[in-house]
């Protein structure tokens, strides 16, 4: 028996399906988490704006149109819409998840190593815009399609490539500046 597609499932949720939803929830929840973490830079948001997307799946579910692409384009543009829309919402400082703990595991300095290129990753693309930031994200962090990527982001196929090629560039500046400085400042 196979299992039925997504498309199918939005359908039935339509029509108040509560098992339908579990399981697109089940399917695209830790999805929708990592590109609002992606996309946002807040993990602490990226919970509240899965459920978010995931209450308007619930309440919007009819509004799901298959002639303009398929689940994945479809849920995509409604969590990379509410992610955007909170990153424009004033800023309140949370502890930075991302502080080390003291580990004296054998692997420690990889890990050490891994985390300096993760933060420098991290703070290039914290000065990409926000459409740069979603391309990179969706592509290369959660392997969506370029053609799904394009659908949520509402571009053609060309000016997705063009967009991301862009990003990518932004990228690679914003982390060899970053490096430069780092580099400049250690004695």
């Amino acid at each position: 028996m196979t299992e039925p597609s997504d498309d199918s499932l939005v359908i039935r949720v339509a029509a108040g399906d509560h098992a339908a939803f579990a399981l697109l929830m089940t399917r695209h929840m830790r999805r929708a988490i990592s590109i609002a973490r992606g996309v946002a830079r807040n993990t602490a948001d990226a919970d509240e704006i899965a459920q978010d997307a995931f209450l308007r799946l619930w309440t919007h579910a009819g509004r799901f149109d298959r002639t303009r692409g398929g689940f994945t384009a479809w849920f995509g543009r409604i969590v990379l819409n509410l992610t955007l829309d909170r990153r424009r919402r004033p800023v309140t400082e949370l502890l930075d998840d991302r502080i080390a703990v003291a580990d004296d595991r054998p692997d420690a300095l990889d890990r050490l190593i891994g985390a300096e290129r993760d933060a420098s990753l991290h703070a290039g693309l914290d000065q990409l815009g926000d459409r740069q930031r979603a391309a990179i994200v969706l592509f290369h962090v959660e392997g969506i399609s370029g053609h799904d990527c394009a659908q949520i982001l509402d571009l053609s196929d060309d000016a997705f490539e063009s967009l991301l090629s862009r990003a990518r560039r932004s990228l690679r500046r914003a982390i060899d500046r970053q490096t430069s400085r780092k580099e400049r400042c250690t004695p």
